[in-house]
């Protein structure tokens, strides 16, 4: 539990930017201050682990990139969908590292890759659908409705979306292994 909590937490720091722009433009509604000052955001994690002399993880300078990136387009544009594109690309790449089977295995306990690998490599791959989902959802959103809209409805699904497949991820793999631990107590061996 301890490591998916860290997961989410590193994923949230690779959205960190994303989200302040969003927080930035509900409350001034204006996309160039927005913008910059999440792009300086972006720009100052890093500078931050350069700072403490720490490896700067690939999905780090992805995020730097798609921040800069998106956000230089944002300011030459004057339009705002290029920063709302930025988490599709995010969870694309996410459900692409999530297609590798068994990705799961290190934020479960001992007994649970013991007693069931198989439901916890479905859960992954559930998990990677999820992600592109995501993806999907966001492009259809970011490129049809108003920031104001997107800003509204995106952060909530995301954060339904996933508490919902998780809960479903961990009742569905507790019940089965505590049957699966029954039966296995009651063979004769």
């Amino acid at each position: 539990m301890k490591n998916l909590f860290q997961a989410g937490k590193l994923l949230l720091l690779d959205l960190a930017s994303t989200f302040f722009f969003l927080f930035l433009y509900l409350l001034t509604k204006n996309i160039t201050l927005s913008v910059l000052l999440g792009m300086a955001l972006g720009v100052a994690q890093i500078g931050w682990e350069f700072a403490r002399k720490k490896p700067i993880d690939t999905m780090q300078w992805l995020s730097l990139f798609l921040v800069l990136g998106a956000g230089t387009a944002t300011l030459l544009t004057d339009d705002p969908r290029f920063v709302m594109i930025k988490p599709s690309i995010i969870y694309c790449v996410v459900g692409i590292v999530m297609l590798k089977r068994g990705w799961m295995n290190r934020y479960l306990p001992p007994v649970a890759i013991e007693l069931i690998p198989d439901v916890a490599t479905i859960f992954g791959y559930a998990w990677a659908g999820l992600m592109f989902l995501s993806a999907a959802l966001n492009l259809i959103v970011a490129l049809n409705y108003s920031v104001t809209t997107w800003s509204a409805f995106m952060p909530t699904y995301a954060i339904v979306s996933k508490l919902v497949l998780f809960l479903i991820g961990y009742v569905t793999m507790r019940t089965i292994a505590i049957r699966r631990r029954g039966r296995l107590a009651a063979t004769p061996s």
